[in-house]
């Protein structure tokens, strides 16, 4: 019985102080705002997520052309590098397939039978000469230093050498001045062995001349050449001035 009267007046006090009034000097002032506080730090990076699955379409896979317009710009192309040294030489390679054949030439203007030129054309003629101090040397063609006439452009300087174009019957002849003996020979392709001419005298002025007529084709060749005879091994060295003149031309043209 006496906890029932504890709890009653537990009540009762309950009662009265929720009943009764409060003047207005009992309520509290507002409190102050707070002030914000620090930013938190950032997360850590999350792990990398797993690879997707390749995109599709509706009715298969995603076509290749689709995939290269949603690339993005191409960058600009970058400055060029140092060169590097150079690679060691390759094998020779096999041969190659022979080429096609090339366009024709033009028309070719016609000069006579057998591509040689025509009698009417055929005015071969030349005369040259060496004018030297040396003898001419033995067992060589003798060449020469000026030309007279070379109509045909048959004779070459710098070889010694006639070279028959129009095929017939020519005359050559050389004539040579010096003050020592001089021992020449006439030579051709187209005999069959030299026509020598010597000078022993041994005056103050020796002229030497020679002379043949052959028939030649086109191509056979015609030239002196200097040989040693009964010449003294002074008069080889001598060093006075010495000519020659050689002179050729065609009689008349015989054609092949």
């Amino acid at each position: 019985m006496g906890g029932y009267y504890g709890m009653a007046a537990l009540v009762g006090v309950a009662l009265l102080l929720t009943t009764g009034q409060c003047d207005v000097g009992c309520r509290g002032t507002d409190g102050r705002a707070g002030e914000s506080g620090a930013s938190g730090r950032d997360g850590y990076a999350g792990a990398k997520g797993d690879k997707g699955e390749p995109a599709v379409m509706d009715d298969g896979p995603v076509d290749d052309g689709v995939l290269l317009a949603l690339k993005g710009e191409a960058g600009s192309r970058g400055p060029q590098a140092v060169m590097g040294p150079k690679g060691f030489r390759g094998h020779l390679g096999g041969a190659g397939d022979p080429g096609g054949l090339g366009s024709p030439g033009p028309e070719g203007k016609s000069i006579g039978q057998g591509g040689q030129l025509s009698p009417q054309q055929g005015r071969s003629a030349f005369s040259v000469i060496r004018t030297d101090n040396s003898y001419p040397p033995v067992g060589q063609v003798v060449t020469f230093q000026s030309t007279v006439v070379n109509t045909l452009l048959d004779f070459d300087l710098t070889t010694g050498h006639f070279v028959c174009r129009v095929p017939g019957v020519y005359y050559f002849t050389f004539h040579s001045v010096a003050k020592v003996s001089v021992c020449l020979y006439i030579i051709s392709t187209a005999l069959t062995e030299e026509l020598g001419f010597c000078d022993y005298n041994r005056n103050t002025d020796q002229v030497l001349s020679g002379g043949v007529v052959l028939t030649l084709t086109a191509g056979q060749k015609v030239w002196l050449q200097s040989f040693k005879g009964e010449q003294k091994v002074s008069e080889i060295r001598d060093s006075q001035e010495k000519r020659i003149i050689f002179s050729g031309f065609l009689l008349f043209s015989n054609p092949e």
